[in-house]
């Protein structure tokens, strides 16, 4: 088998993490790159700790929980909400973030309907895939 993973292709035998050589094929769907190496999730959480601050609510983030970004902001899960409505947004939502806020598709600013401000639109992602 092949696997696709920081934009490369390896051989499911060769893509190991620096540190414990586990295959990470084997141990799960992701992996991490910090510092040229590739890790494992409990080695990644082990050498470098919290991943930061919520962009929303300042409280810090744990390296092993899953976070959503946009434009280079990081926010919990619970914390990734529209500005307006306070509705959660989550992966393959549709959103605006203007001026450090999100909003939802249905919420968004009407200026932005008559072009005077630029939308950015973005797809959330996950940490360090």
């Amino acid at each position: 088998f092949l696997l696709y993973a920081m934009d490369s292709y390896w051989h499911s035998r060769c893509l190991k993490c620096s540190c414990c050589q586990a295959q990470l094929g084997d141990i799960g769907t992701s992996c991490y790159t910090k510092s040229g190496m590739i890790l494992c999730r409990n080695d990644y959480i082990r050498l470098f700790g919290n991943s930061g601050a919520c962009s929303a609510c300042g409280q810090s983030i744990p390296a092993s929980e899953l976070v959503m970004r946009a434009q280079g902001n990081v926010y919990h899960l619970k914390c990734f909400t529209c500005s307006t409505c306070r509705n959660r947004l989550v992966p393959g939502d549709r959103f605006h973030y203007i001026n450090g806020s999100l909003f939802c598709e249905h919420d968004r600013p009407t200026a932005l309907i008559n072009g005077h401000l630029n939308s950015l639109q973005s797809n959330p992602l996950l940490p360090d895939q």
